[in-house]
């Protein structure tokens, strides 16, 4: 327990130390940092950059979030209705689309969107969106975040599928049969046995969800590489890396993560005192 507190502890307290210092590149070369108060926080806080990128973060957050949520909850609930072969199946097949490594899958979208050869605007051309054809969906911040958001979740939805999908198959089969003789409707029986039942879990993942799409950093890194509008598509991760690893401002870029930091929790808050307060009630 004391190797990991400090493996934790010693990271966040240094990014804390320095948020307060003028750290940049001459301080990686030896000279003895300055502390600076504040000015970090007040000079990340009056950038109108850190505030279109705090929206696009938490814009893109809560809506990546929600539909992975809603989507592998939807797949678990669908797994539970076929037979046991088959699920497992399924679940063989997503276990190898959520190991793929990100730069995989960030391959296999940029191909399935290029402007010149990509499936997606051909499909769309064949269904009569012919101005689809050869549309650049790097090129525009809407359609950017379109392919970035169908990017993360694709890669997220397993991990809940398989989540739920447990939960889901704990529930007592007599509760179930005895609400289908009582005449309740599948819908009933989800929002009246099914939910209440997985809904910790549902905590959990919305959680964790949102945790790990609000410090999204690579997909969004990769495709302003080949979009050409990055000042426009920054999120939180790659404004602090604009800052740090970019600008050499290591100093402004740790006060710019610890904002980061505190909007998660504002973010999650609720969510962990749900699960402080289911792990409380039992």
């Amino acid at each position: 327990m004391a190797i990991v507190a400090v493996g934790l502890g010693y990271p966040l307290a240094r990014q804390v130390i320095m948020s307060f210092q003028r750290f940049g590149l001459a301080q990686q070369f030896g000279q003895a940092p300055e502390m600076v108060g504040f000015a970090n926080y007040a000079q990340v806080l009056g950038d109108p950059a850190f505030w279109a990128s705090l929206g696009r973060s938490v814009g893109f957050c809560l809506a990546c979030a929600a539909a992975t949520v809603v989507i592998g909850t939807a797949g678990a609930m669908l797994l539970t209705q076929v037979r046991r072969s088959i699920a497992v199946g399924v679940q063989i097949v997503m276990l190898v689309a959520w190991a793929m490594p990100v730069l995989s899958s960030l391959q296999v979208f940029q191909l399935l969107f290029d402007p010149r050869s990509g499936v997606v605007g051909w499909t769309l051309g064949k269904l009569g969106a012919e101005g689809m054809v050869g549309y650049n969906w790097l090129s525009d911040p809407v359609t950017f975040f379109v392919v970035a958001g169908l990017l993360i979740t694709w890669m997220s939805v397993p991990l809940v599928v398989f989540m739920v999908y447990a939960s889901a198959t704990q529930l007592d089969e007599s509760m179930m049969e005895a609400a289908q003789l009582d005449g309740a409707d599948g819908r009933q029986r989800f929002v009246h046995i099914v939910a209440p039942s997985v809904a910790p879990v549902l905590l959990l993942v919305s959680l964790l969800q949102v945790i790990w799409d609000l410090r999204v950093f690579t997909q969004i890194h990769i495709l302003q590489q080949s979009s050409g509008i990055t000042d426009q598509t920054n999120v939180l991760g790659t404004f602090v890396y604009q800052i740090g690893l970019s600008g050499g401002n290591y100093g402004v870029a740790s006060a710019a993560a610890m904002v980061m930091l505190a909007v998660s929790l504002l973010l999650t808050w609720r969510y962990i005192r749900a699960l402080l307060t289911e792990g409380d009630a039992r």
